[in-house]
């Protein structure tokens, strides 16, 4: 399940999100900006975004049953791609035919002083849980690139609400151009075309945000600095000959599942096996609490091929 810093970082971003929707909703009456609706219906979205992220979380954390002998953890997966498809079809849906309904119905903007207050307010809200979720996310990247951790991370909270503050300061800045624009050079039109231009920020972010939790929905390996590390373990140890396969999978971003085919030297006893099993068992445990379950095959080699060889050979059904 996600950890108590990925609790920070979605409260933070609700509590920001919460009073940035009623001010820019306050704003839009006031001033009849579309653009300023729009932000206002994004800032909405994502604080429900937030309470569902919240949702999912406390549901990935139930314990397992025999209905779920893997836990629970993968809900929070499901919970970040319904959110992606909310942001992309609320938030970026309605941005979209806001601007169209402006472009074909202009009408003249009012009280335009409202909308530079918000947007200043806005941004320093956005920018502070911005800053919460990238520090965040910064603590588990290490040497690696914003992107290549992007494409790595297990914990799609973090990510999330990075992903849709990034847009929200965007979005501001669009808005405010646009509200710039219509109000200072009489471009009436200018509002309109900031609102779909905030739709497809919107957009953009739903399409990458799906994808990234698509892979984790369907199950993705651990990292390889893990694996690897554990194929070094079983390298090390005496009694066994072979690693014949290791596979893994994320049932939730502190949850790996684990399982190992080895082929242990024929000479050794059953007692001898099991002991070696333990061993490895603690070692793993210790240095990857991550892996709360591993499960251990002992084959040979020769039966290994052949066992796969067999599934390989399998007919495929439609």
């Amino acid at each position: 399940m996600a950890g108590h810093s990925s609790k920070k970082v979605v409260f933070a971003a609700l509590a920001g999100n919460t009073l940035i929707a009623i001010t820019k909703f306050v704003a839009a009456a006031f001033t009849g900006s579309s653009a300023m609706l729009s932000e206002a219906i994004h800032s909405l979205v994502d604080t429900g975004n937030q309470g569902l992220l919240l949702y999912g979380m406390n549901r990935a954390a139930r314990p397992a049953d025999n209905a779920h002998p893997f836990g629970y953890g993968r809900e929070i997966y499901f919970w970040s791609f319904v959110v992606a498809i909310l942001i992309f079809a609320v938030g970026a849906g309605v941005s979209m035919y806001e601007g169209v309904q402006k472009l074909l119905h202009p009408h003249p903007m009012t009280s335009p002083i409202i909308n530079y207050i918000v947007l200043g307010i806005a941004m320093l809200f956005e920018g502070a849980a911005w800053w919460v979720a990238f520090n965040e996310f910064n603590k588990s990247r290490g040497r690696r690139g914003l992107i290549e951790e992007l494409r790595a991370s297990k914990d799609p909270t973090v990510f999330t609400v990075l992903f849709e503050d990034t847009a929200a300061m965007l979005g501001l800045f669009v808005a405010a151009v646009g509200i710039f624009a219509a109000d200072q050079l009489g471009l009436a039109w200018a509002d309109g075309v900031a609102s779909i231009v905030i739709g497809i920020i919107l957009a953009g972010a739903a399409a990458t945000l799906a994808y990234e939790t698509k892979g984790l929905l369907i199950g993705e390996a651990a990292a390889d600095d893990l694996v690897t590390r554990i194929q070094d373990m079983v390298d090390s140890m005496p009694t066994v000959q072979n690693l014949n396969e290791l596979r893994s999978m994320h049932m939730g971003p502190d949850d790996v599942l684990l399982t190992l085919s080895l082929d242990f030297q024929d000479k050794l006893s059953a007692g001898q096996v099991e002991r070696s099993i333990f061993q490895l068992e603690m070692v793993v445990k210790s240095e990857f609490p991550q892996v709360k379950r591993l499960f251990i095959e002992v084959q040979s080699k020769q039966h290994h091929e052949e066992a796969r060889s067999l599934q390989d050979l399998a007919p495929q059904t439609d």
